[in-house]
């Protein structure tokens, strides 16, 4: 690990990592594979559909609309499960994580700050991805959807990211890539960082308290330091 003699943020505590579209490039990836699967069935789905379900459990239904627009039967769930489960796992193996992820999680634990998951995607899901890009190690702390934490928007995920921190909310810091996301980081209380992808790029993230095109492009470090002077600026 790489030796940071920086000091501490006054402000935060914790550093709490959207999995999907922010740590790894999955968001991308299965869209593709949606996009593949579409075209062989003679369809298609529009951008706005798509956004509805980033970041979350609900809205839009890939499969759904992929059995309603076909005019052939498609495979089952299970079989496109499968396929994406296998060019996921090769490309992020391959790949690795998104860019800045690494120097982010790793000057977040020579700064002392607390890491950790909150995903609206399953246990087993986030395990696979982070195993996939070598972090696994580095969140021992997952909270994941599950029958009693609903997905995001709902504010659980973060707030159980929290308890099992030991942090307050209040001084912990999100990162983001989706609305439904933002959204429930902000209802835990905790104040976001969103770095929209190429997906997400078009929502309103007026609400995040910092928007940057990457995580290499503007270090932890620098990201901390404006909000530790925004936060001076407030009580003063």
């Amino acid at each position: 690990m790489t030796e940071y003699s920086g000091s501490t943020s006054r402000l935060f505590e914790a550093l709490v990592f959207d999995l999907d579209g922010v740590i790894v490039d999955t968001e991308r990836l299965i869209h593709a594979v949606w996009t593949d699967l579409f075209a062989e069935h003679g369809c298609s789905f529009t951008a706005a559909e798509w956004a509805t379900a980033i970041g979350t459990a609900g809205g839009f239904s890939p499969y759904e609309a992929l059995v309603m627009r076909s005019n052939v039967v498609p495979p089952t769930s299970e079989e496109i499960d499968r396929r994406v489960e296998t060019l996921v796992g090769a490309q992020l193996r391959e790949s690795g994580p998104l860019r800045g992820v690494r120097a982010w999680v790793e000057e977040a634990e020579c700064r002392g700050l607390a890491v950790a998951i909150a995903s609206s995607s399953p246990a087993e899901w986030v395990e696979a991805r982070l195993t996939d890009v070598g972090l696994l190690a580095h969140f021992e702390v997952r909270a994941t959807r599950s029958a009693v934490l609903p997905a995001k928007p709902e504010p659980d995920l973060y707030l159980e990211a929290c308890r099992r921190l030991s942090v307050a909310p209040a001084r912990a810091l999100a990162v983001e890539d989706s609305l439904h996301g933002l959204t429930a980081a902000v209802a835990a209380g905790l104040t976001c960082v969103a770095v929209p992808g190429p997906l997400t790029a078009h929502l309103d993230f007026s609400s995040a308290a910092f928007v940057v095109d990457s995580l290499e492009s503007f270090p932890l470090g620098q990201v901390l330091a404006n909000l530790d002077l925004r936060g001076e600026a407030t009580r003063s």
